[in-house]
């Protein structure tokens, strides 16, 4: 992870603890072409953690973590984070286990990330 993937992981961290309360414990940043690829892990909070005991609790968690947060960075686009790129953000894909408490987020922009921080 170069400098700027270690710089957008703090941005992640920082947008999700203002909007939801907890960001992940660890995150972990790839640009490849126009996405920005982030690892999470520790996303959930204590709470979540015990309404996941359940499968219907796992699943409204799942939903709540996937297609809530792809609202929240439409109700509140990441300037930050399209200031330190240089590039406007496009669109979010969002997954999560539940299970293992890990999740991925793909941050598509309308630049080569790659290109311009990796090379």
């Amino acid at each position: 992870m170069n400098r700027m993937e270690a710089e957008f992981s703090n941005l992640v961290k920082a947008y999700r603890k203002k909007h939801m309360g907890k960001g992940p414990e660890r995150v972990m940043t790839t640009f490849c072409k126009c996405w920005a690829i982030c690892e999470m892990a520790g996303n959930l909070s204590p709470v979540e953690k015990f309404i996941a005991k359940t499968g219907d609790g796992r699943q409204m968690l799942r939903t709540a973590r996937t297609e809530m947060v792809k609202e929240i960075y439409k109700e509140h686009p990441p300037v930050e984070m399209e200031e330190l790129l240089g590039a406007k953000f496009v669109k979010l894909f969002v997954d999560i286990d539940i299970e293992l408490d890990e999740g991925m987020s793909v941050f598509v922009f309308d630049q080569d990330l790659e290109k311009k921080f990796c090379r």
